[in-house]
């Protein structure tokens, strides 16, 4: 369906500068292919135009949003004031439309409300009745005029002066409405399909106001955690996307090429090398929250594309970060939804401190009857087998130890809870224990049974680091893709000297879930990764 260049339409003979499927614009949107209401629409645009209408404005100068209108009157009301209430200058999309002959209601909606507006067609002039004659909804207007109670009690614009913003040619989404006892409006979704929503977002949310909620709460939990960190002397920085060489994760890169350099480019898997450099330059505590891409598979809790809080916190180890973790997810729940007993996929989550805090070891023993310190790669394997996983052979022992991990404990940890230590085969840029070098100073929460955070006592010894690349080379030689190369550069910005470090990865889109109450990952991204559509 893409446009051709073209002089005159065939069907028509109209003079035009491009053509769709071999037409002009007018004759595609007026063929029988087009779904009726399309038709409909675009017979309407026209009419308009040939009224002198135009029917895109280049601009709206509203005195006030929905709801401040509506606030304002309340107030006039509430002062028992005689004189009658200044008018307004509002806009928004047009959510409903009935037409009772001699007055038309309709309702408008913006970004935080819906406003009833009515239309008395003697007291209009004749270019504006018309003009409300071809409003369809969905379409974009401006009104004007003072606000007054109907006879139902709604407050509602008497509208003086209309104007059209921007007209639709495709109908939305709009499912039935529903008002409950207590007066909550309730709209079901008109969309065939939820991949529908997802693939025209922009659709979704016009046609459903709690999905527009549900993407106001993320920027609240943003700003949130920006002024917690800032408040606390977190110096906010942007570090490199596109890396010459990808590492602070164990997982596979998305790729690129620069053409004016020649050389291959990925997209970073996550930003804590570029974050610990900044610790190095003596930028003691630095904060970035940013898109990570990792080429995985996509699922409930996993897109390629997402967001993470990511905060390096210089003297500190991974204790410090415990506490800190605990505080700032604590107070930003608290802040922005009022409550830290969240209700999620039918259960109720209590996020108040202290969370539970178990040893990695420890967990799989409790959950998974393993005892892991002393049992060798074939026992784990035979263990991992067991919870389904076919290539159990062929998984390394840190692999070996993180399927076993997320088969038997993750799901049982709803509560936030604290899995600290782990093997140190699983944490190539963390510090070994003190006292038992096997483990690492690391520490995972998990709440329902997702992984949340992950933070690490931070590796600060150039010449462990290199030996912990070197063992990531071998494993990745031997097949492991999403083991690290060795980052020679990071050697050598460690060997300039990173103080004792607390490091930290809160993944967003989780906690947004968390607060929203979605149970997959895409309802929390406005434009997630999704399959091609068929024909694309």
């Amino acid at each position: 369906m893409s446009p051709t260049p073209g002089r005159s339409c065939p069907q028509c003979g109209r003079e035009t500068s491009a053509l769709r499927d071999g037409v002009c614009v007018a004759c595609w949107y007026q063929s029988r292919d087009r779904p009726k209401p399309v038709r409909d629409r675009f017979a309407k645009l026209e009419r308009l135009r040939e009224q002198g209408i135009e029917p895109y404005a280049y601009s709206y100068d509203p005195s006030h949003e929905l709801v401040d209108a509506l606030a304002a009157f309340e107030v006039h009301e509430a002062e028992g004031r005689e004189d009658d209430p200044d008018p307004v200058r509002v806009a928004g999309r047009v959510l409903s439309l009935r037409d009772l002959g001699g007055s038309v209601f309709a309702h408008l909606g913006d970004r935080r409300g819906r406003l009833q507006i009515y239309f008395k067609r003697d007291e209009l002039d004749e270019s504006t009745g018309q003009l409300l004659d071809l409003l369809d909804l969905g379409d974009w207007i401006g009104v004007e005029g003072p606000l007054f109670r109907t006879r139902t009690g709604e407050a509602t614009v008497r509208v003086g002066h209309l104007a059209l913003l921007s007209k639709t040619l495709r109908p939305l989404p709009f499912g039935k409405e529903e008002v409950t006892e207590s007066g909550e409006r309730i709209v079901h979704s008109g969309f065939a399909d939820v991949g529908s929503r997802y693939r025209q977002r922009h659709a979704d949310l016009a046609v459903h106001p709690e999905v527009r909620e549900r993407f106001a709460v993320r920027a609240r939990l943003v700003t949130a955690c920006r002024r917690w960190l800032e408040d606390r002397g977190f110096l906010e920085v942007e570090t490199p996307i596109l890396q010459p060489l990808y590492g602070g994760a164990l997982a596979r890169p998305f790729t690129t090429h620069h053409n004016a350099l020649d050389s291959q480019l990925y997209l970073r898997i996550a930003d804590e090398l570029y974050l610990k450099r900044l610790i190095v330059g003596t930028l003691d505590r630095v904060y970035e929250i940013g898109k990570n891409f990792r080429n995985e598979g996509i699922d409930r809790t996993h897109n390629p594309e997402f967001t993470m809080l990511e905060l390096y916190q210089a003297y500190a180890d991974y204790e410090a970060m415990m506490d800190l973790a605990e505080e700032l997810v604590t107070d930003v729940l608290l802040e922005v939804c009022g409550t830290l007993e969240l209700h999620y996929g039918g259960r109720t989550v209590d996020f108040t401190r202290p969370w539970t805090r178990l040893s990695f070891a420890e967990s799989i023993e409790k959950f998974g009857d393993v005892e892991i310190q002393n049992a060798t790669d074939s026992e784990l394997a035979a263990f991992v087998r067991r919870t389904g996983r076919e290539d159990a052979d062929e998984l390394a022992r840190a692999k070996l130890l993180d399927a076993l991990f997320s088969a038997v404990v993750e799901p049982e940890l709803a509560r936030p809870t604290i899995i600290y230590d782990y093997p140190v085969e699983m944490s190539p840029l963390a510090k070994r224990c003190r006292g038992n070098p096997v483990f690492a100073e690391r520490f995972e929460v998990i709440a329902m049974g997702s992984e949340m955070v992950n933070a690490f006592s931070e590796l600060n010894d150039p010449v462990e680091q290199y030996e912990r690349f070197a063992e990531q080379a071998r494993l990745r030689e031997a097949g492991d893709v999403e083991a690290h190369g060795i980052d020679e550069d990071y050697v050598r910005a460690l060997e300039y000297g990173l103080p004792p470090t607390g490091g930290l990865g809160l993944g967003f889109d989780r906690l947004v879930m968390l607060a929203t109450n979605s149970s997959s990952i895409r309802d929390v991204i406005l434009y997630p990764i999704l399959r091609p559509e068929e024909g694309e």
